[in-house]
């Protein structure tokens, strides 16, 4: 039978892991939600667009 509590002591994360969690929360990532948001603000500062052409 395997001893969990024995095989936790051993265990040791990846490297792999603790590397790409330090990557995710030093990125500033975006969704879709920001973006848009800034593509409007952008359209605010601009000035209408004349449709009689």
């Amino acid at each position: 039978m395997i001893n969990f509590e024995e095989e936790l002591k051993k265990f040791k994360p990846s490297l792999e892991v603790d590397e790409a969690e330090e990557a995710i929360y030093k990125n500033d990532l975006r969704d879709v939600t920001d973006i848009i948001e800034d593509m409007m603000k952008e359209m605010k500062k601009r000035p209408a667009a004349s449709t009689n052409e």
